[in-house]
C-alpha cells in the first residue's frame, strides 16, 4: 500500500516490490499514482501464489481509511472492531466480508 501526496492511498500488487515502487515514485505508470506523487511505502505482505495477493488487493480496497490505517500500525483489534461496525467500507458500493 503506497501513501500519495493528497493523503489517499493506492493499493496493488507486483511480483518484483523494489522495480514497481520505483516505476510509482518515478511517474512512468500511468493512473492513480501518476498525478499524486510523491508516493512512500506504507505496508506491503508477502503471499504464498500471486492470487493471495490479488485477493488481498481487492479486499483492501473496498476498506475504509480508518481500516487501512490500522492495517499499517498493525492494530488487528481495531480491524475486526471496524469490520464489525456499518462504517468499514469506505464507500456505499464497497464490497466488503464480515470478518
Amino acid at each position: 500500500m503506497l501513501h500519495c501526496a493528497g493523503g489517499a492511498f493506492y493499493v496493488g500488487h507486483t511480483d518484483d516490490l523494489d522495480r514497481r515502487i520505483a516505476e510509482h515514485e518515478q511517474g512512468v505508470i500511468p493512473g492513480f499514482t501518476h498525478d499524486r506523487l510523491p508516493v512512500k511505502l506504507v505496508w506491503a505482505e508477502c503471499f504464498p501464489q500471486r492470487i493471495d495477493a490479488l485477493e488481498m488487493e481487492r479486499r483492501i480496497k473496498g476498506w475504509s481509511r480508518a481500516k487501512k490505517m490500522a492495517l499499517i500500525r498493525g492494530d488487528w483489534d481495531q480491524i475486526v472492531k471496524l469490520a464489525r461496525s456499518k462504517d468499514g467500507a469506505s464507500t456505499g458500493s464497497a464490497r466488503t466480508v464480515e470478518e
